[in-house]
């Protein structure tokens, strides 16, 4: 029996940097995922208050608001499910990667990221996301 191939993720890149955040989704459509750009922590937001990705590529350096604060928001702000939040950083100390953790990313990953790093992780989430939800536990009855 043949399995059914994988949705495509739908994933917002945010970077400042253009050739960066343009590269990175050349790559992610040519493995078949959907891709948007956003140049800011308030281009993020926009983009996801109208449309909310599976995974959020975000950088922590940007101008104006930072990846941290947009991490925040972006917890606060998307209550009916929360999407995969990937801190992609040249911020590599150990107090950023728990400074990311703390704002609500998912995962902190220094650059440059190998791309097949990217491309597994991506699949992974596709993989978690594609499976059925368990059903409920029913709760233990006091005797």
């Amino acid at each position: 029996m043949m399995e059914k191939p994988l949705p495509p993720l739908s994933i917002l890149i945010v970077e400042d940097q253009e050739e960066v955040a343009q590269s990175l989704a050349e790559l992610l459509r040519l493995i078949g995922h959907e891709t948007r750009v956003a140049r800011s922590g308030e281009d993020a937001l926009t983009q996801i208050d109208s449309q909310l990705p599976d995974v959020i590529l975000l950088d922590i350096g940007l101008p104006g608001m930072n990846g941290w604060e947009v991490a925040r928001q972006i917890r606060d702000r998307a209550k009916r499910r929360q999407p995969v939040v990937v801190a992609v950083t040249g911020f590599g100390l150990e107090a950023d990667k728990w400074r990311s953790a703390d704002a609500g990313a998912d995962l902190h990953l220094v650059k440059p990221v190998a791309p097949a790093v990217l491309v597994q992780l991506l699949e992974r989430v596709r993989e978690h996301l594609a499976m059925p939800s368990a059903p409920a536990q029913p709760s233990p009855k006091a005797g």
